[in-house]
């Protein structure tokens, strides 16, 4: 992922900034809770293609 394109990017949910997880090739959201798919390098940023995150992904203690 470019270093670049993570800067300027944000959640279209929350308008929160993005962490990129390159092992499952999501950029997470931690406000919304949901984990947008990167396909081919190419950031999918639509809601509808989102993952919504499991309660132990956001809160190791739950």
């Amino acid at each position: 992922m470019d270093k670049k394109l993570l800067d300027i990017l944000v959640c279209p949910v929350s308008k929160a900034p993005l962490i990129y997880d390159k092992a499952r090739q999501e950029l997470i959201c931690w406000e919304s809770r949901l984990a947008y798919p990167v396909r081919d390098g190419i950031p999918v940023m639509l809601e509808a293609e989102a993952r919504r995150l499991a309660d132990e992904e956001v809160d190791p203690s739950a």
